[in-house]
């Protein structure tokens, strides 16, 4: 049946209502998560916050994120990916909404419920890729897991148009907006159906035929029955699975440990230090955050292409040596203007097509390394452990340059280039483990990848058994 799939050369309908769900989920997801870098720079002044209280507000999403990757991506992989892919987007709009009752001076509030936005980030990000995979054809899952990812600067930029609109006192409404996502769940309960690999691991291969009938639009007549063979065993998951598989694991965990710390750093900390290092307003640094974005968003649409034409492990080096260099360099140039434009900003920004764009190879590549019965529970574990840079990505750059230091234009930032220094490190770190420790899986099915993956695990536990 799926050997019918992936001699598939173009997308059905149906498979584009799938990919068009998930891009959408993850444009408004991370709309939702980042819409803090925005927020803060209004709050900056009014509640004198230093610069240890900001990165507690900032890292706070990231706890949850390593939290919710776990257990939701865990919950995907027992109970099936469409109903925890719902659980998650209501997990993080309910709680973007709730920030809309934040008190004045409340930025314990907002940590806290920061903390349950990230659990449904990291959550949803850890479902989707894997869910849109498992609909596609091998020749094409590179290209759409990278596209899916595409759209996260469009939601990064809609918060950045919005904080330009708005109004000094109106920072509420950004996270009132936030709310808007949950109405994604009405069309994932129309558009999406369970996933038909799932389906198969759990015996219930009926319903697997009917899924992927439906998405390649034929009769489930006109499919193969799969049978116990077909499917592979049924296997019930256990996380400390995932320790048999150690080339996957450091792939993925420090792969996306060095990008996430990377990205984050920066991303978060952005419209705040354009306030702080250029002397803009919030809706200025806001306006500024747009180039950023687009500049992100060409580098997805770029690395898509990159992951089929020059292969994962190649792309993900290039993503680490990019975003690396350009982000020390951007750093030593904080205060250089050329020809009037700050080369800090115009530095960063082409950064961002390495650094966010790299994020085309970084997710769908942390679910293709997986065997099937493991793709979102090790995607969670990748995502989770990479969430730690979610926490020493902001908190890092706060310590170096100051934690005590308040967020005024008029405190010396000398530590600006040893701040970007440390996060451009992460950035390189990620490119070294991708291009010489990576597994290469452009152009082969999930089947021929679990294969090569089990047959890897087999040679690992047979020599860990000799020695013992």
């Amino acid at each position: 049946m799926f050997e019918i799939l992936d001699r598939r050369t173009s997308l059905t309908a149906n498979q584009i209502k799938i990919l068009a769900a998930a891009i959408i989920g993850d444009a408004l997801e991370f709309f939702d998560y980042f819409l803090i870098g925005f927020v803060l720079a209004f709050l900056i002044g009014p509640w004198k916050l230093t610069f240890g209280q900001s990165a507690i507000v900032l890292m706070s999403s990231g706890i949850g994120a390593i939290i919710g990757a776990y257990a939701w991506g865990w919950l995907a992989d027992r109970i099936g990916r469409r109903v925890v892919f719902i659980g998650t987007v209501l997990n993080f709009s309910i709680a973007t909404g709730l920030l809309y009752f934040t008190p004045e001076n409340g930025w314990i509030y907002l940590a806290v419920l920061r903390f349950f936005v990230g659990t449904g980030v990291g959550g949803l990000y850890c479902v989707d890729l894997p869910l849109v995979q498992e609909f596609m054809p091998s020749s094409k899952r590179g290209w759409v897991g990278g596209l899916v990812t595409c759209v996260i600067p469009l939601g990064v930029g809609i918060g950045a148009v919005l904080g330009a609109m708005i109004g000094t006192g109106q920072w509420r409404l950004l996270f009132a907006i936030g709310v808007l996502p949950a109405l994604l769940v009405l069309l994932v309960r129309l558009w999406v159906p369970e996933s038909p690999r799932w389906l198969c691991r759990q015996g219930r291969y009926e319903e697997a035929r009917k899924s992927l009938a439906w998405a390649l639009q034929v009769e489930p007549s006109s499919l193969p029955m799969p049978t116990a063979a077909d499917a592979g065993p049924i296997i019930k998951t256990n996380w400390f699975d995932l320790f048999k598989y150690p080339r996957s694991l450091v792939v993925s965990w420090l792969g996306n440990a060095g990008a996430q710390t990377g990205v984050y750093g920066l991303t978060l900390w952005a419209p705040s230090l354009f306030v702080l290092l250029l002397k803009v307003t919030p809706q200025e640094a806001a306006r500024m955050m747009i180039l950023l974005t687009l500049f992100g968003f060409v580098g997805r649409l770029s690395f898509s292409y990159f992951s089929e034409l020059m292969g994962r492990r190649n792309a993900g080096g290039l993503l680490g040596l990019g975003a690396g260099i350009l982000t020390i360099v951007a750093g030593y140039n904080y205060d250089v203007m050329w020809a009037g434009w700050s080369a800090f900003w115009l530095i960063l920004a082409v950064a961002f097509f390495f650094a966010d764009g790299g994020f085309a190879i970084v997710g769908p590549y942390a679910a293709e390394i997986w065997p099937s019965h493991l793709r979102t529970s090790g995607m969670g574990s990748a995502y989770g452990f990479g969430g730690i840079g979610k926490i020493i990505g902001p908190v890092g750059l706060a310590l170096i340059v100051g934690s005590d230091n308040y967020l005024k234009p008029d405190v010396p930032l000398t530590q600006i280039p040893m701040a970007f220094v440390y996060l451009g490190c992460w950035f390189l770190m990620a490119g070294i483990v991708y291009y010489f420790f990576g597994i290469e899986t452009r152009g082969k099915s999930i089947e021929d990848i679990d294969r090569e993956l089990t047959s890897a695990a087999e040679v690992v536990t047979t020599a860990r058994v000799r020695q013992a």
